[in-house]
């Protein structure tokens, strides 16, 4: 072992100091709150591109071994406690950097290194979260508002968003945002019911649609599919924070039970949507229900005001992150608690600033799923295993090998190429959006010359 990581400063919080334990149902409830939200209503759009007969054996091959990269992040924060003799179980990051801490030596050097890369990834997938929140809701306010009012501009509906978002994001204390995540939840929910039963309405015959979509679309589907499933994050607190930990990943456990309800609602409400509008099928099901009809309006509104309540809980994490970095190298501040409320300001403007550069939904869907939800649900913990039996014995089984470089090899597939074709897709929709011709111009007038040329 090395004197890089200092394994004492870990798990100072023991378990018998957690205040209230989840117990089995508690927790099982809390995984599927943790994975079911805007993502849902994106998958219609991501079964477009792959088809209606690919789609759902993809889909749910894909969940297979995103749950098993889930396993392995949960056995190797496990292994690092047992080993190391922790209180608690280490988070992602700290997970991460214990096992190249603890591996030979020519991979010990990148122990601070692979953590800070980890961090990075879950605050480009938080803050990723909260740019798409800002379309979402936009784009479906929009919708209600056009039918009462009069059309608006895209960029002024965010622009007035920005406003509430950034107030609830001045609580600071997780437990005062607990109520936020009821009221969240009961929306929500009540929106994937009626999408749901509209979807089921006068479905069009299959002759309609493609079976398999074009090659070249598939990245989309990977990156709106890994987008959706992009929960590993919220895994290890789950874990650490119920009163039976062994009972988590259980063949019944709540891993496998919680994320097979899941992947079966992913799945219906994937190939329902794009069945009942097939290419029409927009980056939300939600702005393909009828304008007119008060029930849908009713469900544009809802689950507007539940994701707009959920912005702060996605906040939370990545802004943690970003202020205990800002103490440990800025700190210590005379005014602490000015110099934090400016920091807030500062990370939602940014999302706001990227929304509204790119107020496409299923686009920025795409991309933020495949920069990085592929590294965080595939790559970095079948590295982890990969290290740990090497670590043991440099001989590693041919089995496992295979296996973990198979799922590095998908996970960077789904990265590059999602990430090429969600740019390319996004320059040509910037090129044929007139409604962003002032705002390239405000940010910088050789980008209107770039993407506006002949």
């Amino acid at each position: 072992m090395t004197d890089t990581v200092s394994i004492h400063s870990y798990g100072s919080h023991p378990r018998s100091a957690i205040d209230h334990p989840t117990t089995y149902t508690e927790t099982l409830v809390h995984l599927f709150k943790a994975n079911v939200g805007s993502g849902i209503f994106a998958m219609g759009n991501a079964f477009k591109h792959a088809g209606f007969a690919v789609a759902p054996f993809c889909t749910i091959f894909i969940a297979i071994i995103c749950i098993h990269s889930q396993h392995l992040l949960v056995n190797a924060s496990t292994r690092m406690k047992n080993e190391l003799h922790l209180e608690e179980f280490p988070d992602y990051a700290e997970t991460v950097e214990l096992i190249f801490a603890t591996a030979p030596m020519e991979l010990q050097q990148y122990s601070t290194s692979i953590r800070s890369v980890v961090n990075t990834f879950l605050c480009i997938t938080q803050l990723g979260f909260c740019c798409v929140y800002f379309v979402f809701i936009a784009t479906n306010i929009n919708q209600v508002v056009e039918e009462h009012i009069y059309a608006i501009n895209i960029h002024l509906l965010i622009t007035i968003i920005y406003f509430p978002i950034l107030l609830t994001c001045m609580i600071k204390n997780l437990k005062y945002l607990t109520p936020f995540s009821a009221i969240a939840n009961a929306l929500l929910l009540f929106g994937i019911i009626v999408t749901v039963y509209y979807a089921t309405q006068d479905i069009p015959p299959l002759s309609d649609l493609k079976p398999m979509a074009e090659v070249s679309q598939f990245p989309l589907y990977l990156g709106t599919t890994l987008f959706a499933f992009e929960g590993i994050g919220l895994v290890l607190p789950l874990y650490n924070e119920m009163l039976k930990p062994h009972r988590f990943c259980d063949t019944f456990g709540v891993l496998n039970v919680g994320m097979s309800c899941v992947v079966f609602l992913y799945v219906t409400v994937g190939i329902l949507s794009y069945l009942k509008y097939g290419e029409d099928i927009k980056g939300s099901v939600t702005l393909n229900l009828n304008q007119k009809d008060i029930m849908a309006q009713c469900v544009k509104g809802a689950i507007s005001v539940a994701i707009l309540l959920t912005y702060p809980l996605q906040f939370y994490v990545p802004f943690s992150i970003i202020w205990g970095l800002t103490e440990k190298h800025f700190g210590p501040f005379k005014f602490s608690t000015v110099i934090e409320v400016v920091a807030r300001i500062l990370v939602v403007t940014l999302t706001f600033v990227i929304a509204q550069v790119m107020p496409y939904l299923d686009i920025v869907i795409s991309l933020v799923g495949s920069v990085s939800g592929a590294a965080l649900a595939l790559i970095f913990p079948s590295t982890c295993e990969l290290v740990t039996y090497y670590t043991r014995d440099p001989q590693i089984p041919l089995w496992i090998a295979f296996k973990d470089l198979f799922m590095i090899s998908v996970g960077l597939f789904g990265c590059v190429t999602g990430t090429v074709q969600s740019i390319r897709s996004l320059i040509r929709q910037l090129t044929t959006d007139d409604s962003n011709k002032e705002l390239l111009l405000i940010i910088n007038p050789a980008m209107l010359e770039y993407f506006y040329r002949e």
